[in-house]
């Protein structure tokens, strides 16, 4: 389902802080391709992170070769293989880059996208 050597992010095109931070995001160039991935839309590879049990309305998803990410996991790993460069980069490189704070924080971060979703009038991924 996944070309080999593609990087995927699956997130909620939808939510203004998710399309945000990815489009914001600057992943290392020796990560290869990077295909950001709106997971409002059909794809094999939105399909494949669901079959594997990501609710993608609780969930971003980061999917490298055979290895699926989400969650506070997702957003850790987006850390580490960011560039730095930039004001954005280095932030979320300096909060993220620890499991532990991603792990406790993605929760917090999640509240926000649903509280948007809401005074925005948009709908749940998979009502």
């Amino acid at each position: 389902m996944t070309h080999a050597g593609t990087t995927y992010v699956v997130y909620d095109g939808e939510c203004p802080f998710c399309s945000s931070y990815v489009k914001l995001l600057r992943l290392r160039e020796a990560v290869g391709p990077v295909v950001l991935l709106n997971a409002r839309e059909d794809h094999p590879v939105v399909r494949q992170v669901e079959e594997h049990g990501v609710v993608l309305d609780r969930e971003m998803a980061l999917v490298m070769g055979n290895e699926i990410y989400s969650g506070g996991e997702c957003i850790n790993r987006l850390a580490l293989m960011s560039t730095g460069s930039g004001f954005f980069n280095r932030i979320n490189a300096a909060l993220f880059s620890s499991p532990t704070f991603s792990k406790f924080a993605y929760p917090f971060l999640r509240s926000g996208r649903n509280l948007a979703l809401k005074v925005l009038g948009r709908k749940q991924i998979r009502p």
